[in-house]
């Protein structure tokens, strides 16, 4: 299902892509971009996610350069099943997150040093269990070749600017298509990249949860992660708006509201929807106790196994611990990182 979901969406941004050519130079313009979103196609499946990765400039890491980090994503991994994911690190201060990659043999997830400096280790955890949803549910390649078409669409409605004042341009509307393909085409590639974003945003979330077993702790981040995309802008994101939809959180400056134009659903909304899922989680421990056996059994476990399991505890509450601090400090990659 999820593979001809793809396709049908490789032939609508085709069909797209082409469309704007006509309006852009005729019939000799389709044909163009026919070429060039063949090529595009090609490009996308194989290496759209190293692209989305080199314009964030986010940096390989492993269990020596960052050992808490990888220790998270390699937990937790595991605890879904899944294939260890490539591990990156980007040196940006806004926190926030992203998953990439065309299947889950081949995925890579990447956080921002802004996340791990502003969230705490479980919140960490939440948010990279996140990702991996979006990676089992298969949903990394969909998102990355919106985002490459995307980029392209925009790109070449950018390209009917020059093409505007051209006398000899092929365009059967003239001016007029033109004019039509500037607006078009990036406002048509916005309404694509929310098509395939805000839903799965919801499922991720709710996956996510299950995965680190606690919605509560993707609750608290997400707040914390949109307050702090709210306040601290991302260059990066900023220069290559078509990949927003790849972040848990918006990244760009100006979109808060769940409304057309944003490519996440509203923060509040998934917040209320992970406190939701907790209250009927914690009423099916309480009514079926025993079948929760990959669940914390006693009080002093409310935690899945996880690397952060190996912290020392100087004593253990009756109620559930309170997150510990941030355990990377100023400096998330060890001494061999090119930013400490």
């Amino acid at each position: 299902m999820n593979t001809l979901r793809t396709a049908m969406l490789l032939a609508a941004m085709t069909a797209l892509f082409m469309g704007v050519g006509f309006l852009i130079g005729g019939s000799g313009g389709m044909m163009i971009a026919l070429l060039i979103a063949a090529g595009t196609n090609l490009f996308s499946y194989w290496n759209a996610d190293k692209m989305v990765l080199s314009m964030n400039r986010a940096v390989e890491v492993d269990e020596r350069t960052a050992p808490e980090y990888y220790a998270i994503v390699q937990s937790l991994a595991k605890q879904a099943g899944l294939p260890m994911p490539k591990t990156y690190l980007i040196d940006n201060p806004q926190p926030n997150a992203f998953a990439t990659g065309r299947n889950p043999q081949n995925a890579a997830v990447a956080a921002s040093t802004g996340l791990l400096q502003a969230l705490t280790h479980e919140e960490v955890a939440a948010v990279m269990a996140h990702e991996l949803a979006h990676v089992q549910h298969r949903d990394t390649l969909t998102m990355t070749i919106v985002a490459t078409f995307a980029g392209a669409i925009s790109m070449l409605g950018n390209f009917a600017f020059f093409l505007g004042g051209n006398r000899d341009n092929n365009s059967p509307f003239g001016f007029v298509g033109v004019l039509v393909a500037m607006i078009v085409a990036p406002f048509a590639a916005m309404i694509v990249q929310m098509a395939v974003s805000r839903t799965r945003e919801y499922e991720a979330d709710r996956r996510g949860a299950e995965i680190c077993g606690h919605p509560l702790w993707l609750a608290s981040a997400l707040d914390k992660i949109a307050r702090g995309a709210e306040r601290i802008r991302n260059p990066d994101a900023e220069r290559n708006p078509a990949t927003a939809h790849l972040f848990i959180i918006n990244p760009l400056s100006g979109e808060r509201m769940d409304s057309l134009f944003s490519t996440h659903p509203n923060t509040e909304n998934r917040i209320a929807a992970l406190q939701a899922m907790a209250q009927q989680m914690q009423g099916g421990e309480t009514r079926a106790a025993p079948r929760q056996a990959p669940m914390p059994r006693q009080a002093d476990e409310q935690r899945p196994s996880g690397p952060w399991d190996q912290a020392a505890q100087p004593e253990q509450p009756a109620e559930p611990a309170k997150p510990k601090s941030n355990p990377w400090g100023r400096n998330p990659t060890g001494p061999k990182g090119r930013w400490s």
